[in-house]
């Protein structure tokens, strides 16, 4: 089952941890949170600045964060996520971060989904799929030209869905912390 959430939905963060809750399978591990994107171009930064606030709010946890602004996991960088992962947290879940295009009517829609994400098809770059569930943020319509739209993105809408996203993902690993320490 897929979740979504618009950024003006003043519960979107409640819905973002509630529907990891639902999509993450039990495990004695944390996930691994991996965030895509570049630094480079507003549109595709989402993951980047997800990945920095992430790592504000779980600072001092024990969580693992890939994909910051200082630290960037891009196309370049993703072909080597899913070896990398598989040999540095081999019983973790893996949630993936991205900006993503869609319809105009889905732009500021937050998509969760049980299901690998596939970096860069935006862009029509071939890349494997990367995650076991996929956090995705519709910041451009899709078009032929969708490199162009995704330099048009406001930075608005790419603060509040990473802040929106951080929030839900924080709270999805310090409850499921709380929990195993009870």
């Amino acid at each position: 089952m897929d979740y979504s959430f618009n950024l003006y939905n003043s519960m979107a963060s409640d819905g973002v941890c509630l529907s990891l809750k639902k999509t993450l399978p039990e495990s004695p591990f944390s996930p691994v949170i991996l965030c895509i994107g570049s630094d480079l171009s507003v549109g595709d930064s989402l993951g980047p600045v997800t990945g920095t606030k992430l790592k504000e709010k779980l600072y001092g946890l024990n969580c693992y964060v890939y994909g910051t602004l200082a630290k960037p996991i891009t196309a370049h960088e993703v072909k080597y996520m899913n070896e990398f992962l598989k040999q540095t947290h081999p019983e973790c879940p893996v949630i993936a971060v991205d900006a993503a295009v869609g319809i105009a009517g889905d732009i500021g829609l937050i998509k969760i989904a049980k299901r690998a994400i596939k970096p860069g098809s935006g862009a029509n770059k071939k890349l494997q799929k990367v995650g076991d569930v996929s956090v995705m943020g519709i910041v451009a319509e899709r078009s032929v030209f969708n490199y162009s739209l995704f330099s048009a993105t406001r930075l608005n809408i790419i603060y509040k869905m990473a802040e929106i996203i951080s929030e839900g993902i924080a709270n999805y690993l310090i409850q499921s912390l709380n929990k195993r320490d009870a």
